[in-house]
């Protein structure tokens, strides 16, 4: 249900200086060259799934749509930086290794079905004999094979899986199109492909349809700036190179254009306006963890479960919720956080038993 925030703004203040101080108290010195490795794309993914939660609190659980102010304006570009990563980790993978189409799909596929259909069932089966909630059987298979055409906010399953469908058809054409002697012409493949499909009527409605349209070019770009990394023109090389003052003034300028694109984020305005600008601020973000030679564990952390948090915050916070209802929004808030990652840490023990980490 939605919750009434008494003075949101003051209650977004006193939120935001306990993260902040979380984020800042966990950041270290980072010792490891300025590229996209494992603990800057967990940053990076920490995050993006806060911007998503806050934009989920903000704009659809706060009914007066101004708690998390100004934390809550950057939902979409969470859902580009999401994208974004996994073209550039699914380039640069099968630029070092090669795995077969049929081996592609079981590694990969098997690592976002499985968790959905933990979190699925475990939804299903709450929902139906704690809430009396129902849906009908074609809903019910359709979500378990991982078709979600709307994204209704109340009254979907979980209607963030929209993004399932989307990031599954990448996975899916991903193997078909690549090649690696010649991974520019199958950045090319995959974004003509992904206009194709944009062209014809697609059986999702138009809500969803929106969305495809906003976010369709961040994964081509994620596999062009892998490319980039493996050739001869990295732009962690250049970044490295970069004299240390400038590196700080070019963080400035990109946190000034952060700003400003979260004040005008083109939102209302044509779909193609709109994703230019989330895409500027998502590749800002990159750039900044790129530039700065520090390292968050808060944000790493949540990086590491943060396939895991998107699959479950919107289900307990807007129909399980039992936090918001007794204490204040900005201490309900950062407990929600701390509870989503312990679930996520269950899901992740889960998954790890039943698929086994693979060996390459």
């Amino acid at each position: 249900m939605e919750i009434n925030v008494v003075d949101p703004y003051f209650q977004t203040l006193l939120f935001g200086i306990p993260l902040l101080l979380l984020i800042l108290l966990t950041t270290k010195k980072d010792k490891e060259p300025h590229e996209l490795n494992v603990s800057h794309t967990n940053q990076l993914k920490g995050l993006a799934i806060l911007m998503v939660i806050f934009s989920h609190i903000g704009y659809f659980l706060d009914s007066g749509n101004s708690f998390l102010y100004p934390f809550s304006v950057a939902g979409g570009v969470g859902v580009n930086i999401f994208l974004f990563l996994s073209g550039f980790g699914l380039t640069l993978s099968a630029l070092k290794s090669h795995h077969s189409v049929l081996g592609f799909y079981i590694k990969r596929l098997k690592r976002v079905y499985f968790p959905m259909w933990l979190f699925l069932t475990a939804v299903l089966l709450i929902d139906f004999f704690v809430l009396k909630v129902s849906y009908p059987t074609q809903t019910i298979v359709n979500s378990f094979i991982g078709y979600f055409p709307n994204a209704e906010i109340y009254d979907s399953i979980n209607s963030p899986l929209w993004y399932f469908s989307f990031i599954v058809f990448y996975y899916l054409i991903f193997p078909l199109v690549f090649f690696k002697k010649n991974p520019l012409v199958s950045v090319l493949l995959v974004l003509l492909i992904s206009l194709f499909v944009l062209k014809i009527e697609l059986p999702v409605v138009p809500d969803v349809f929106k969305l495809y349209k906003l976010h369709f070019l961040a994964f081509p770009i994620g596999m062009f700036f892998a490319i980039l990394e493996s050739g001869r023109f990295k732009v962690s090389s250049l970044v490295k190179s970069t004299h240390p003052v400038l590196k700080i003034i070019l963080s400035i300028l990109l946190l000034a254009s952060i700003s400003y694109t979260a004040i005008n984020s083109g939102v209302g305005e044509r779909t193609m306006i709109e994703q230019f600008i989330s895409l500027i601020t998502m590749i800002s973000f990159i750039f900044i963890v790129l530039l700065l030679p520090f390292k968050s564990g808060f944000l790493a952390l949540l990086g590491i479960y943060s396939y895991e948090v998107y699959l479950i915050q919107w289900p307990i916070l807007y129909r399980y919720d039992f936090i918001y209802k007794y204490l204040p929004a900005w201490i309900s808030t950062l407990l929600y956080l701390a509870l989503f990652l312990g679930i996520s840490w269950v899901m992740k023990k889960i998954e790890g038993v039943i698929l086994r980490p693979d060996k390459k």
